[in-house]
């Protein structure tokens, strides 16, 4: 029974890989890139207020801070 040849196996799995990073590369190309909103951009639209932003709340010190007057 002959050995099987296994001298080309680097070689066919250095190209391949190096094939198919060309393509994904290639199919990358043509996809539209999600853009990131300028500053000036935000600006032009209003902020929405919620619900619990117009209402004043009253804000306790946490028991271990000292009362300051």
């Amino acid at each position: 029974m002959p050995q099987l040849d296994t001298s080309t196996w680097l070689l066919t799995i250095t190209l391949m890989i190096l094939a198919l990073f060309c393509i994904y590369q290639l199919k990358m190309l043509n996809q539209p890139m999600i853009s990131i909103p300028m500053q000036d951009e935000k600006e032009h639209h209003p902020k929405t207020r919620l619900p619990w932003e117009t209402k004043w709340t009253k804000i306790y010190l946490p028991h271990s801070s000292p009362l300051q007057s």
